[in-house]
């Protein structure tokens, strides 16, 4: 931002101005980082984000100094991806998708700690997996999930693998954090996410990025299969298809 916009933010917009800094930024910050784009005084950028921090719209993080998207902004992020407009063309896209691969196709957001599913669309098979839309799944058992922490820096992983008790849910689920660290290696370079029936029995599923305008995952496009009709090396065959949708979905959000 240069020097003639920072003297000119008007009052009533400096607290979505750093909600905008803070969505840019894609890490925690902290008030010192974001200022440095702004210019405002320094008891003004502290009193803006203690009353974002007040409202939850920012929280603070576990090391005390930096901050991150709060619950009221995550809602309000996944509420604007979830607008009509939007929708009914991301469900179109998704019909399509699930047709081609004939299983059934999800959309879904990283929380917290957890993946949110904001769209599906269900195979017309009769023998099908039941995740409905706002279904919450772990990140360390799940495709998506995998898929998200793969976009993590070094720090934030190494602390989600140290501070995350990774219950069994299969035979497969990844419990050992060394070995989920070099699954989670494999997927940043391979650039998609396998489950091999470690979040449910009989389940395999494949994701891929979806990704913003700065090309960082804002959510991850998945498709999920029983194991009778689909295996992991079946399931990569329709990583083409995928790709594309995901691309596809990303242009239409940043449109």
């Amino acid at each position: 931002m240069d020097g003639n916009r920072r003297e000119t933010i008007p009052t009533n917009l400096r607290l979505l101005i750093v909600i905008e800094e803070i969505a840019r930024a894609g890490v925690p910050v902290t008030p010192t980082t974001v200022n440095a784009e702004l210019g405002l005084p320094k008891p003004t950028i502290h009193r803006l984000f203690s009353t974002l921090e007040e409202e939850g719209f920012l929280q603070r993080d576990l090391d005390g100094r930096t901050y991150s998207p709060g619950p009221r902004l995550r809602q309000m992020a996944g509420s604007v991806l979830s607008s009509l407009r939007i929708r009914t063309a991301r469900q179109a896209i998704l019909k399509r998708l699930s047709r081609e691969i004939g299983e059934t196709c999800n959309i879904a957001l990283p929380d917290r700690d957890a993946m949110i599913y904001l769209e599906r669309v269900e195979t017309e098979w009769p023998l099908r997996i039941q995740l409905p839309t706002g279904t919450r799944v772990p990140f360390y058992c799940t495709a998506s999930g995998k898929m998200y922490l793969s976009s993590l820096t070094p720090n934030h992983l190494k602390s989600y693998l140290s501070g995350t008790d990774m219950v069994r849910r299969t035979e497969n689920t990844i419990c050992d954090p060394d070995r989920l660290l070099g699954e989670v290696k494999e997927i940043r370079r391979n650039r998609y996410s396998l489950d091999r029936e470690e979040f449910m029995d009989g389940m395999i599923a494949l994701a891929v990025p979806i990704q913003d305008v700065n090309g960082r995952l804002m959510a991850t496009l998945s498709f999920h299969a029983p194991r009778p009709r689909f295996d992991a090396e079946t399931a990569v065959r329709f990583l083409d298809p995928l790709r594309r949708t995901a691309e596809e979905l990303s242009l239409l959000v940043s449109a």
